[in-house]
């Protein structure tokens, strides 16, 4: 084994923990280079965007749909955790908090916890203040809970705020948003991430309302941001205007750009159509007039709206969805006539409790009255278990039956593609899940077939699950949640053995199915949200094959045809290249909204002319915020032109990999200064490393770790970290090493070629500077007996050679101690001249901020003395009017005119007033800049490389 000196380790230890300017590539480098994903430059290039300024207060990244926003925002928050900033806030639609927080998990290895009404109550009984107040785990919320928690979410002093699909907060600025105005003043003076790929839709004030949040000094007040930017006639000036003031705050990149990295492939649609039978029809329409009574017992009056969304959704999966769901139905009001309150089991749709979370508020309900109301029950009682009984008895689904031949061309078209014979098959009800199982199983798929859903209780997922443990124990891929790691091995089953996945909507979040290109959506959701969710598990990054996406109608049914027609023609999920644009998803603004829209249609209208007649009002409301105007601005101000973007990337990409490929070295050859051998044949990222009898391979690419299932090498292995902290704590006094280049045929280095016996000393400093926050720089200075020079590069090579103490350190020269104090006063320099740019960059944001303040007082006064001169020619022309009405008229004007040499009198001290809180902000801004410097020398080393 080669042997490596103390000196060495250390450098590479300091190489590895240096905290180096965040907004640069090589800042970067340490949380990209431990993270399980495919970097694309975009994304690298958005996360550089967001924290290029220690003074901003944020950022929007609004890139089209399906760039990968999670991502960007992963790697901000990857680079604030390993900065020890971990005082972390997600706000995200409720239907996306698993998502996150098995993304952050499985390839950021962040830790989070998702707080919600159950765990924060539960939190509060146990005399915990402030439940917010969370150590070393990001805190995921809604927006509609951290709305309600305005108070405790404003008392913790967050490092970084991100909020998913911001663009719901678009709007905070008109008097009755209630969450947004909640979650601005909670979130005011937090530095905060938006995230959106929709971040104008329908009106300029909307770009006025997302900064607004980000930053409360960016523009003046809404009114004078209309006048400014909204009632323009040059347009063209308007949006290059608009354009200067946003670029420091907001970044776009649409998929078109980034082609050259990312290879996307198309969606291709099959419409399966069946017809129910009799039995199934009956009990459609028995179900659906039931749910349109004016007084429902079986339902909490608090949730009907909400709950007959539900039942409307289980009916149109399957007879024996429904079944189970009225069976709970006759449960509670048999409960109710024995004067027992039951509740209403809903566990059958997977997402009920998420669209509980979106519900702000309850709906009115009156307070029950059981002797009164037990004629009422009893009768409802008998029509539900009328119900119940044709259910049972239906044990043939036309859908169900239609399923067997949907698979088998949906089979013969993705084999056709390319693809493999895999298929994932959504479903929105468990029970239909269970009944799929058996159809299945009996016509040809017996032990092919894999289950997700909230829970995963049943008898195949526990025997896969124990397997997976089995194969898994020694290799560090357990995580300890059962629900993470069964979601884990039902998909590698799916990977490696199975054929078919049938999934609720728990499938949908926070799993990558690339590896399969046959999507089956059995029932369909009315959120085209959640359609693009469950598509993009497989038409994603990654994926080399075609997408076959095959849908179930019912043709029989008028408000199926249309919702499926509006989801194909208007949404265009199903088909193209990259399925819906972010301008038509994101004009449905929430989801869950939009599904209740749909559902209100079910519910009301009772013929086929009321539901074409409002399905038409739907289109046309559509058609209105698809706003071609407004896509035409948000391009010409969010939008750069695409050879500026692609020369933007390319460097972008260049510097990603030389950034990642310096710091993995760093750590390979810390790794091997430890005992740790590359593998046979030689391998440049794939070590064996053996200690106290156990032996383990680890790989630092995450891939290639996963595919021959090594131990993914990073930063924050426990074992580096033990040799990290070793390292930077054992003394290095002066010393003589001999570094072997010659017996070294795998680090041949060309420099050391043409200067045999290279010789001299090595001195290595640490330049910490204190201010906005903390960074490092490592100041090398060397001088060799022959004054060949010797820059930063050639250091780290050499220091990869084998090595020996062999003796004392050479005294340090004149000649190398000015050499250090100039190198740390150069860079001392270097980061004067980019703070200066920050402030520089402040100053005038602030200053068009003051500007915008003062023009809106301009603005009143010429208001006031518009209406002056209007009242006076009133008043000349109102000569035929009674002395008295005149003098009445005069006497208005008067005190018109009076409040206006009031107003010119304020004016300059209002606008003085503007000034000095400018230069207060400013001073703020200088005191934070205002940092310490502090230089720590690490070794002086005398080198001699033969």
């Amino acid at each position: 084994m080669e042997s490596y000196t103390p000196y060495q380790t250390r450098y590479f230890a300091e190489q590895i923990l240096l905290k180096r300017p965040q907004s640069s590539i090589d800042g970067l480098a340490s949380a990209m280079s431990g993270v399980k994903v495919d970097l694309n430059p975009h994304q690298v290039d958005a996360a550089l965007f967001a924290l290029k300024s220690p003074l901003s207060s944020g950022a929007l990244l609004a890139d089209e749909v399906g760039l990968g926003k999670t991502i960007e925002a992963g790697l901000v928050l990857a680079q604030c955790w390993s900065e020890r900033k971990r005082r972390i806030l997600l706000i995200v639609p409720a239907a996306l908090r698993t998502q996150w927080r098995t993304e952050l998990d499985e390839k950021f290895f962040i830790k989070s916890r998702i707080l919600e009404s159950k765990n924060y109550n539960k939190a509060k009984k146990e005399g915990e203040l402030n439940p917010f107040d969370i150590k070393d785990e990001v805190v995921i919320c809604s927006f509609n809970f951290a709305s309600q928690k305005e108070i405790d979410v404003k008392a913790i002093s967050w490092d970084l705020v991100i909020i998913d699909e911001a663009h719901r907060l678009r709007n905070v600025y008109k008097s009755g948003n209630v969450t947004g105005t909640r979650l601005r003043r909670a979130l005011s003076g937090k530095r905060k991430l938006l995230l959106t790929a929709t971040p104008l839709q329908n009106n300029l004030m909307e770009l006025f309302g997302l900064v607004s949040i980000i930053d409360e000094h960016v523009f003046g007040d809404a009114r004078t941001f209309r006048d400014m930017y909204v009632s323009v006639n040059n347009e063209e000036v308007r949006n290059h205007a608009l354009k200067q003031r946003l670029k420091q705050f907001c970044k776009r990149t649409l998929r078109k750009q980034v082609t050259e990295y990312v290879n996307y492939t198309s969606r291709i649609a099959i419409l399966q159509e069946y017809t129910p039978t009799a039995d199934e029809e009956t009990l459609y329409n028995y179900v659906s007039d039931y749910l349109r009574s004016d007084k429902l017992y079986a339902l909490p009056q608090g949730q009907r709206t909400l709950i007959t969304l539900v039942l409307r959704k289980l009916l149109a999966s399957s007879s024996f969805a429904i079944s189970g769901t009225l069976n709970s139905l006759i449960e509670r009001l048999e409960g109710k006539l024995k004067g027992i309150e039951r509740e209403l089991n809903l566990d059958d749709y997977d997402t009920y409790d998420e669209l509980l979370e979106e519900q702000e508020d309850s709906e009115d309900s009156e307070p029950s009255d059981l002797e009164k109301d037990r004629a009422g029950i009893t009768e409802e009682l008998e029509e539900l278990r009328k119900f119940y009984e044709l259910a049972q008895g239906i044990t043939y689904n036309a859908k169900g039956e239609n399923l067997l031949s949907a698979l088998k061309q949906g089979f013969e078209k993705t084999e056709m593609l390319g693809g493999k014979r895999k298929a994932v098959i959504f479903t929105e009800s468990r029970r239909t899940q269970e009944y799929l199982l058996n159809l299945l199983s009996d016509n040809g798929y017996k032990d092919s077939i894999v289950f997700l859903n909230g829970s995963n209780n049943d008898e195949i997922s526990k025997r896969i699950y124990a397997e997976w443990k089995e194969r898994h124990k020694n290799d560090g891929t357990i995580s300890g949640s059962r629900q993470a790691d069964m979601k884990a091995a039902v998909v590698e089953e799916f990977r490696d053995r199975a054929g078919i996945l049938i999934g609720t909507e728990a499938a949908a979040e926070g799993i990558n199915l690339q590896f399969c290109s046959l999507i089956v959506n059995y029932d369909l959701p009315w959120n085209p949200q959640r359609i693009e969710q469950r598509i993009g598990r497989c038409h994603r990054y990654g994926q080399k094959n075609d997408v076959v996406v095959v849908n179930f109608l019912n043709r029989k049914n008028a408000a199926d045809v249309r919702v499926y027609e509006l989801l194909d023609q208007k949404f265009r999920l199903f088909s193209g290249l990259f399925g819906s644009s972010d301008e038509v998803l994101g004009s449905i603004e929430a989801g869950v909204d939009f599904e209740k829209r749909i559902a209100a249609i079910y519910q009301n209208c009772k013929n086929q002319e009321q539901i074409q007649e409002q399905f038409d009002l739907l289109q046309e409301e559509l058609s209105e915020r698809i706003n071609e105007k407004m896509t035409a601005a948000r391009q010409s101000i969010l939008e750069n032109f695409d050879e500026e973007v692609a020369a933007r990337l390319k460097g972008c990409q260049e510097a990603t990999l030389a950034g990642l490929d310096k710091f993995s070295r760093w750590l390979c050859n810390f790794f091997i200064m430890h005992g740790a051998e590359r593998v046979e044949p030689l391998d440049q990222w794939r070590f064996a490393y053996a200690s106290e009898g156990h032996s383990a391979t680890y790989n630092i690419q995450w891939k290639d770790a996963e595919r021959q299932g090594d131990i993914f090498l990073r930063r924050d292995d426990p074992l580096v970290q033990k040799w990290l902290e070793q390292a930077m704590s054992a003394p290095l006094p002066g010393a003589t090493v001999r570094f072997n280049h010659t017996n070294s045929p795998e680090h041949k280095i060309s420099f050391l070629e043409s200067h045999p016996n290279l010789r001299g000393t090595l001195s290595l400093d640490k330049l910490s500077y204190t201010g906005f926050g903390t960074e490092e720089h490592l100041i090398f200075t060397v001088v060799t007996e022959d004054g060949t020079e010797v820059d930063e590069d050639i250091v780290n090579r050499f220091m990869e050679l084998p090595a020996t103490v062999i003796g004392g350190c050479e005294p340090e020269t004149a000649e190398l101690n000015e050499k250090r104090r100039a190198g740390i006063a150069l860079r001392q320099a270097k980061i004067e001249e980019e703070n200066k740019k920050y402030f520089l960059e402040e100053c005038a944001k602030l200053d068009a901020y003051s500007e915008d303040l003062k023009e809106g007082l301009q603005r009143e006064l010429k208001e006031l003395g518009k209406e002056i001169t209007e009242k006076k020619r009133i008043f000349k022309s109102s000569t035929d009017r009674p002395l008295a009405e005149m003098l009445d008229m005069k006497e208005g004007i008067n005190r018109l005119e009076e409040r206006r040499k009031k107003m010119r009198r304020e004016l300059y001290e209002r606008e003085d007033e503007i000034d000095s809180a400018n230069e207060r902000l400013q001073d703020e801004i200088r005191s934070k800049l205002a940092g310490t410097s502090k230089a720590e020398h690490i070794m002086t080393i005398s080198f001699e490389i033969v």
